[in-house]
């Protein structure tokens, strides 16, 4: 019986644990502190030199539970990438996840090796263990603090730190293999690295081809579709590993399959998959907490700090300015790049490896990581909202609280589903009713009873509206149904897609997208817009400025626009011109073909 209140112990010690993280993260959003920061200290007062004194060194269960979390979130985090985004930045990310590790594992190693002795090999395994950036980290402190990046500096960073783990962790076992058993020439592993990736990609792509075949054709009990989807990844990711290929390269590829192909239950999967890899990263990192050794940590603090330095002010700058000067740039954005390289959770995970094999003086590895991601956290990590803003790469959210948005699978077809929103008094659908073209109101539910659109004649404040909608664009219906005013500049994420009747008004705009529109324009039609400013009738393809936004005639009748499209416009296209609209109009084809 002494066993099983063991057992019993250590399941209450470990849920607390788990509860304190969670409970913990409610605080580290309201004063955007770093997740991972916080996950760490509770698994450090937890542990040996802490005040909760619980014993914990079995690194192996530590390694099990970071390879599964690390797997999950890098699925994820293919799951949540748009193949447009991957497509637009795959040079430059994939540039800085190769050889923007390898400059910064090269550039590192020299200060481990002297401020710590260690040799050449050592001091370059240390540049490798940190050389990883942490996705999860940077965005949740974007989030937090109420930024959004522009679409290109988002979408390197966020396909960069899904793509850099899998070369960091390859070029981190093949260091510790070297050191346990001896030289490898670069030829080899040139070749070696070639390999698992090759066919790495080839098991993820045919995996993630495969979930997504076996999710649309074979009936399911409901509930068990998103299991099904996370296990399938964990399947996937060890397969691969079985195979001596690259196991994390494909677990992220197999989300991206998944993400942006149609399945069933697409909205249930996500927010499944949302919940597990919170849960993962809270378990793993409270172990890898529980790891530390703070009293052992002064010995080696001083040299960790300066690996720290050198890592945030040289090897990453370095890394970044290199790598992206091929590509269209501009110097704020390349500076912000190197700055956001915040390290995390998988730093300190791969110097468990160290540990875990028997490496002599692992422990230094692992000491050395874990100052390095705490000083980052607590330097870049505080001051990243502060540099974005001051650097001009992010657009400032208007201060709300998005609507509680539901969503329903619909069985028996994949491009639709069903999405709900409560209409706030001032929210731009009342005030307006002007939603995209490709979202259809469907049902309204007021007192109690459920009308058709018909039925409910105007929408009223306290209504619920339900919609169909494509399952990939129902969160871009947030903005319609907030309660808040305009915003100040128009959402990069309502445009680009969005088409609305040439009926909708120039108000309706304003609202919606925070135009500066004079009060006697407010309810001139776009319709009537085009033809005011053409001077004939309006063709297919005709392109108006109206402040920021550039209006596209997408369908025609008889002269008169029926159908606009909304975009950005650009600032240094002239639309007044033939050419300048051509340009325009071939940049609006481009962007809807290719993404």
């Amino acid at each position: 019986m002494g066993a099983l209140d063991t057992v019993s112990i250590a399941i209450l010690l470990g849920s607390l644990l788990v509860l304190a993280g969670i409970l913990s993260s409610l605080l580290a959003l309201r004063f955007g502190a770093p997740l991972l920061l916080i996950f760490l200290i509770i698994g450090m007062l937890a542990g040996n030199s802490g005040p909760g004194g619980l014993q914990f060194d079995d690194v192996s269960v530590a390694y099990t539970v970071g390879s599964i979390a690390l797997a999950l979130i890098l699925f994820d985090g293919g799951l949540r990438t748009r193949f447009s985004t991957f497509r637009s930045v795959l040079a430059p990310a994939g540039l800085l996840a190769t050889a923007g590790v390898l400059i910064t594992a090269l550039l590192t190693a020299p200060v481990a090796k002297f401020a710590l002795g260690l040799s050449w090999t050592e001091g370059l395994l240390v540049g490798a263990v940190i050389a990883s950036t942490d996705a999860a980290a940077v965005f949740f402190l974007i989030n937090a603090r109420g930024l959004r990046l522009r679409s290109h500096v988002g979408g390197t960073l966020e396909v960069e730190s899904g793509a850099n783990d899998p070369f960091a962790i390859f070029l981190t076992i093949t260091l510790i293999e070297v050191l346990l058993s001896g030289h490898r020439s670069w030829p080899d592993l040139a070749v070696d690295l070639l390999r698992q990736g090759i066919l790495g990609g080839v098991i993820g792509l045919v995996g993630g081809r495969l979930v997504t075949l076996v999710l649309n054709r074979i009936s399911m009990t409901q509930g068990l579709i998103a299991p099904f989807v996370a296990i399938s990844a964990l399947v996937i990711f060890a397969f691969a590993n079985v195979v001596q290929a690259s196991g994390y390269f494909a677990v992220y590829l197999a989300g991206l399959v998944v993400g942006n192909r149609k399945i069933r239950a697409h909205s249930s999967v996500v927010l499944f998959l949302d919940a597990v890899t919170w849960l993962a990263q809270i378990v793993m990192f409270v172990l890898l907490g529980l790891l530390a050794w703070p009293a052992r940590l002064p010995h080696s603090v001083f040299a960790a700090v300066a690996v720290a330095l050198t890592l945030m002010l040289v090897a990453r700058p370095v890394a970044v300015f290199l790598c992206l000067a091929p590509f269209q740039f501009e110097w704020r954005e390349k500076v912000f790049i190197a700055w956001v390289g915040l390290r995390g959770a998988v730093g300190i995970f791969l110097a468990s490896i160290p540990m875990l094999v028997g490496l002599p003086s692992a422990h230094i590895y692992f000491d050395i990581a874990f100052v390095v991601v705490v000083v980052s956290l607590l330097v870049q990590g505080w001051t990243l909202a502060f540099a974005a803003r001051r650097l001009g790469v992010a657009l400032k959210r208007s201060d709300y609280l998005p609507p509680q948005r539901v969503e329903f699978d619909l069985p028996g077809q994949l491009d639709q589903e069903l999405v709900g929103y409560p209409v706030a008094a001032n929210s731009p659908y009342l005030r307006r009713g002007l939603i995209p073209s490709w979202a259809k109101p469907t049902l309204l539910v007021r007192d109690q009873r459920i009308l058709t659109p018909e039925e409910a004649n105007a929408v009223q404040a306290g209504d619920y509206v339900y919609l169909l909608a494509p399952p990939e664009k129902a969160q871009a219906l947030d903005r319609f149904f907030v309660d808040l005013p305009p915003p100040r500049a128009p959402d990069p994420r309502l445009l680009g897609d969005f088409f609305v009747p040439g009926t909708a008004t120039l108000g309706a705009l304003a609202d919606v997208y925070g135009l500066q529109i004079s009060a006697d324009h407010m309810d001139i039609t776009l319709a009537a817009q085009f033809a005011d400013e053409l001077k004939r009738p309006a063709r297919q393809g005709d392109i108006i400025n109206i402040g920021t936004i550039a209006l596209l005639a997408h369908k025609v009748a008889e002269g008169k626009v029926t159908t606009v499209g909304l975009r950005l416009a650009d600032p240094d296209i002239d639309t007044s011109t033939w050419q300048g609209r051509a340009t325009v109009l071939l940049e609006a084809i481009r962007k809807r073909l290719f993404g």
